[in-house]
This record gives structure tokens, C-alpha cells and sequence, in this order.
């Protein structure tokens, strides 16, 4: 912010490269073409959400996963945080909601395609899968549904890898996304700014460990209901969020 106060103080024009919204959404295209084409693919991810107290104080909250995909409709997806330790497991008959810290579970009937089942699990049990938009089938449409403006900003570092760094503006949102540099355009960062939400809140997604092309082990998407484990409604599962009840998350595109 420090560099952006003082070009505007100083009058002096912003970097071409950030003019260009081509660029920002060839790179954007770019990434999302390469990681739709992926049928099967591996990644971990943290996670940071910020919410904001009824006293106007910014909390951070943080969590960690792994997530693998088989397209079209077998994932596993894990998410642990101080509130939650959750894990969905599609088999392609079966969608499974597992509440490890429960050691409970829920299961709805499987869904043709990720795209669908990532729909239904909003719909139906308001969650969300980390990362989700950068995953589906059209990636690209749903991330550019909404913009107003994008940028290529420049050249960035996330955890050692260079990357194309691109800002896009939507009505309610500013987002960010890292795009590795090179033959193999994953996303390593992306940051949602929630500006409808006072003091505006953040969600941070860093990406890593990219893994394609890997045949996925037969039992990879199993579930097996652990020993003493008990079914329940999903409408049961109400309290797995990454963050407790009663506060305000940024974050949502």
C-alpha cells in the first residue's frame, strides 16, 4: 500500500502492464484451461478467513488439506482447522460428509460430475469446497462471471515459485490469483477481498504441492465408515465450518 500512496501522491502513472486486462485474462484462461484439462490431480492447501467481531476487530482463523480429484466425479477433500476436521469423499455413488472430529457421517447420492456435486453440497449443507471454482470444468467463465475490471500486476514469488501475479474487480469483490510461471500455469495464491463487509475481510488460499497425471491408488476414494462411527442427516452437520458460530467471514466471490 506504502508504493500506491506514494505513486498517487506523486502523480505518476500505474506500471503498463497493469492497464492491460488482456493479459490478466489470457494468463487467467491460460491456468484455467490447463487445470480443467487435468483428469486426475493431487494439491495441499492452508487456508487463512478473516472475520470481523460485532467490535470491529479483524480475527484470523486458518486451516489445512489436501485435496485430490479424478475427474469427473471422484474427490477426496480434507479440511482441518481448530473448529473442524473434515473430510468429503465422492466414489462416484456416493457423496460422504465425514466429521472426523465427530466420528460422524453423512452421505447423499452421488453426483455426475464435480461441478454438480460442488453445487449440491452448497445447496444442501452450506459448504464449501476449498478451492472449488479453480477446480470445475469451466473454471475460467466461473471466475470471470462478474468482473469489471482486470490487471496484470506483474511478477510475484509465492513459497519460492514465480508467478504471474493478476487482480480482477467484481461489484462486492477484489480478487487475487498467483499463476505459476512456465508449462504447467497452476494457481498457487488467491486472496478474496469482501468490500460489501465492513473492514473487509479476506480469504487466503495458497496452493502447493501440485500433482498431475498420477493414477490415483483403487481405494483412494473409498469410505469406510471407521469402528464406532455413526450415520446421521446431513442437515445434522451444521457446526463443521472453519470458523465457530456468531462472526462475520469475508471471502465469498
Amino acid at each position: 500500500m506504502s508504493l500506491l500512496t506514494a505513486m498517487a501522491l506523486a502523480g505518476a502513472p500505474a506500471p503498463a502492464a497493469w492497464a492491460e486486462d488482456g493479459d490478466a485474462q489470457g494468463i487467467l484462461k491460460a491456468m484455467a484451461d490447463y487445470v480443467s484439462r487435468q483428469e486426475n490431480l493431487s494439491l495441499k492447501y492452508d487456508a487463512d478467513i478473516e472475520v470481523v467481531t460485532p467490535a470491529v476487530e479483524k480475527i484470523q482463523f486458518s486451516a489445512s488439506g489436501d485435496v485430490a480429484l479424478s475427474r469427473p466425479n471422484r474427490f477426496r477433500i480434507s479440511r482441518t482447522g481448530g473448529y473442524a476436521d473434515v473430510e468429503l469423499i465422492s466414489d462416484g455413488t456416493n457423496v460422504t460428509i465425514y466429521d472426523r472430529g465427530g466420528n460422524r457421517f453423512a452421505q447423499v447420492a452421488g453426483s455426475t460430475s464435480f461441478d454438480e456435486a460442488v453445487d449440491r453440497l452448497r445447496s444442501e449443507a452450506s459448504l464449501e469446497l476449498p478451492g472449488a471454482d479453480l477446480l470445475l470444468a469451466k473454471p475460467y467463465d466461473e471466475l470471470m462471471a462478474g468482473v469489471l475490471e482486470a490487471k496484470h500486476i506483474g511478477r510475484g514469488v509465492v513459497e519460492g515459485v514465480e508467478c504471474e501475479h493478476l487482480a480482477f474487480r467484481n461489484l462486492d469483490t477484489d480478487w487475487q490469483i498467483w499463476v505459476e510461471v512456465g508449462d504447467k500455469p497452476v494457481p498457487r495464491k488467491y486472496v478474496i477481498t469482501s468490500k460489501a463487509v465492513g473492514a473487509a475481510p479476506q480469504y487466503t488460499l495458497r496452493l502447493r504441492d501440485w500433482k498431475t497425471g498420477v493414477t490415483p491408488a483403487p481405494d483412494a476414494f473409498a469410505f469406510k465408515p471407521p469402528e464406532g462411527s455413526s450415520g446421521v442427516a446431513i442437515t445434522v452437520l451444521k457446526d463443521i465450518d472453519e470458523i465457530p458460530a456468531g462472526v462475520v467471514p469475508g471471502g465469498t466471490k
